[in-house]
């Protein structure tokens, strides 16, 4: 019984000394769609990005459905707007449209996090510019 309180004490101190260096939980897709248009392009978007490599990153989904125009869905990574494009309300291959934003959403991710790994931050930190 001792041993094994010994483990349990040396896992959780070493999940706490973990969690201290990475405060902030990756791998969130947030839905903010309202319509059934929306809900669908989120699950079938959500889908491709879970199934094509793990997530080291956080999105946001939004919608704003029109009566006119159809649904306007936005996608913000660290809050900034990656992704926007009308669906319009006949969509009947909303799931391809959802796979390929999938794929530039995740292209463009890549892309800055490269460009914030090549920004030169010598006299300002990363936070100041």
């Amino acid at each position: 019984m001792n041993r094994f309180c010994w483990v349990v004490i040396l896992m959780l101190t070493s999940t706490a000394a973990a969690a201290g260096e990475e405060d902030e939980m990756m791998g969130f897709i947030v839905d903010d769609t309202i319509s059934h248009i929306g809900h669908d392009f989120y699950y079938s978007f959500s889908e491709r990005l879970r199934a094509t490599s793990p997530m080291d990153f956080n999105l946001v989904v939004r919608e704003r459905p029109s009566a006119r125009w159809g649904a306007l869905v936005t996608v913000e990574y660290q809050q900034r707007l990656v992704y926007r494009r009308f669906l319009p309300p006949n969509t009947v291959e909303l799931k391809d449209e959802a796979y390929d934003a999938a794929d530039w959403v995740r292209g463009q991710i890549v892309q800055r996090k490269l460009e914030a790994m090549l920004q030169d931050t010598t006299d300002l930190e990363r936070d100041e510019l």
